[in-house]
């Protein structure tokens, strides 16, 4: 590996606001809404505001997966939040996440507000008693996991997704070091499935739900278009478990909302009613020409 540039920190950092990338716009290093707005609100008890990135698909894939198990309260709303233009600093996107990070749940009948994706997965498992065990050895083990994931996937998203595929200039040490590192995780993965059907044991839960739209897309070349890279079929139970999981409906239809990139019969921009999957994606409503 060889640099031709040095970098030597300052003493005091200082914000230059240019630091180039495709999310140098929404980059900040202070908190707080740039502008007021009010979120929409529809008739279902769940209002989600979100857009169709990995943790966003964690929760409507959860929520489309608890409609299928037949849990009518988990009805819900799903607006879109375009992050590159910033919807997510409005004044009541702050107000439901002042962390300012897709998605937010805002559960009405409770008045509730939930923001990160695994603290949703585990308020829905728990308020719906699905997809999370009871029994405290399994309830852990499927905790572990969720956990695992919460803690694994900025080096995967922020670090090597960021380097490999977004960062303006390409630079050997971070791609290398988020390399190894997202394939020691892989590795972690590999060994646990090699001997379960599921991360946790025998039964899908939310450890599944959170970890698929991650490391799942990773192994089939869905991420970052690096499944070549990181030579992902050599993963074969993480493979294994990704073609199982992927073939679920719930999980078909759960990856479709919000999503604004890919073939315009993938993506539905907004979901209010189960139908909307048959009527509303966006090769219906806007045709292309």
């Amino acid at each position: 590996m060889t640099s031709d540039n040095t970098y030597t920190p300052p003493k005091v950092w200082t914000w230059e606001n240019e630091n180039g990338g495709e999310f140098a716009s929404i980059n900040r290093p202070i908190a707080g809404p740039t502008h007021d707005e009010d979120l929409p609100t529809g008739k279902h008890p769940l209002q989600l505001y979100s857009m169709g990135t990995p943790n966003g698909v964690k929760v409507t894939v959860m929520l489309e997966e608890l409609l299928a198990a037949g849990h009518a309260g988990a009805e819900y709303d799903a607006w879109l939040i375009r992050i590159l233009d910033g919807n997510q600093f409005s004044s009541g996107f702050v107000d439901v996440n002042p962390n300012s990070k897709i998605p937010a749940l805002l559960d009405t009948t409770t008045g509730t507000r939930v923001f990160e994706s695994g603290a949703i997965l585990l308020y829905l498992a728990e308020k719906f008693g699905a997809f999370l065990p009871s029994e405290h050895s399994s309830r852990t083990e499927t905790l572990n996991w969720l956990f695992w994931l919460q803690g694994s996937a900025p080096y995967l998203g922020g670090g090597f997704g960021h380097f490999y595929a977004y960062a303006p200039e390409k630079f050997e040490y971070p791609i290398n070091r988020f390399t190894m590192e997202i394939k020691r995780q892989l590795d972690v993965l590999d060994r646990n499935l090699a001997n379960r059907r599921f991360l946790a044991g025998d039964d899908y839960s939310i450890a599944d739900i959170a970890t698929a739209p991650w490391y799942g897309n990773l192994v089939k070349g869905e991420a970052y278009n690096a499944g070549e890279f990181i030579d992902g079929a050599s993963y074969k139970h993480v493979t294994r478990w990704a073609d199982e999981i992927f073939a679920r409906p719930a999980y078909q239809r759960g990856r479709m909302v919000n999503r604004t990139s890919g073939a315009p019969e993938t993506q539905l921009h907004e979901r209010h009613d189960s139908s909307d999957f048959e009527t509303q994606t966006q090769d219906k409503i806007a045709p292309e020409k």
